[in-house]
């Protein structure tokens, strides 16, 4: 752990919860407006394991929301573009890039009960669906984000359990896949949402994904930083008792 760089970290948090941290183990699904800034938080707070795992490369549109998407990245691989940044900020950090996308052909090929936590930021229904059961059924403790786009009001991002969200179609959709399928997980875990729901007012010329939908960094990013704060006032929270 660098004391330099993590020096205010340290001030706040103590020496036995920077320690944890530092020791801790987290893999994050999905790097792009969310899941991004999720990682660089943690590793601005001093998590000394993080695993990034998404498939995708930068494009252009990734800009205006994506913590590693600049001018210079575009084309390259997310999640080598990402892990340089972190290194870039902590260099001690161990980081590691999957370029590989969560699904049920490669599900098997994570070692999930190995982490500490696990982040679901992933878009795709089915994957998603999959990896909340996966989650569910290991030893870490799982913070999923529900959908991001078509918000502007910061202050409407909330907390609640999976089954308590309200006024998310994504929660709203899963949810009833789940019980299409007389399935629930294995247990309950925190989301982070929004009931917020506007309309795209521009036309979407620049995508290939007709369904894309609009979103800026301010949501995204809340939603991101806000599952880092839960990882953090959790480790916290766990050494002062």
């Amino acid at each position: 752990m660098d004391k330099g760089i993590l020096t205010r970290s340290l001030l706040l948090l103590g020496d036995d919860t920077m320690q944890k941290l530092a020791s801790l183990r987290v893999i994050i699904f999905g790097v792009g407006g969310v899941g991004s800034w999720c990682a660089e938080s943690l590793v601005r707070s001093g998590v000394g394991h993080l695993t990034i795992v998404d498939s995708d490369r930068v494009c252009i549109t990734n800009i205006n929301r994506q913590a590693m998407a600049t001018t210079k990245t575009i084309g390259q691989v997310k999640v080598e573009a990402l892990r340089q940044r972190l290194l870039d900020i902590n260099p001690a950090a161990d980081i590691e890039a999957v370029q590989q996308i969560f699904c049920e052909d490669t599900a098997g090929e994570f070692a999930l009960d190995s982490y500490d936590y696990i982040v679901d930021a992933i878009d795709s229904l089915k994957d998603k669906l999959l990896l909340i059961e996966m989650a569910c059924r290991t030893r870490a403790k799982f913070f999923s984000s529900m959908g991001a786009a078509l918000k502007m009001d910061p202050t409407k991002v909330q907390v609640a359990e999976f089954w308590k969200v309200k006024g998310c179609p994504l929660a709203r959709a899963l949810r009833q896949r789940f019980n299409k399928l007389k399935r629930k997980p294995a247990r309950k875990f925190k989301c982070v949402f929004s009931e917020e729901l506007l309309k795209n007012r521009g036309l979407d010329a620049s995508s290939d994904n007709e369904r894309a939908n609009g979103s800026l960094m301010h949501i995204t990013a809340i939603f991101g930083l806000t599952i880092a704060g839960l990882i953090l006032n959790e480790v916290y929270h766990q050494e002062e008792s």
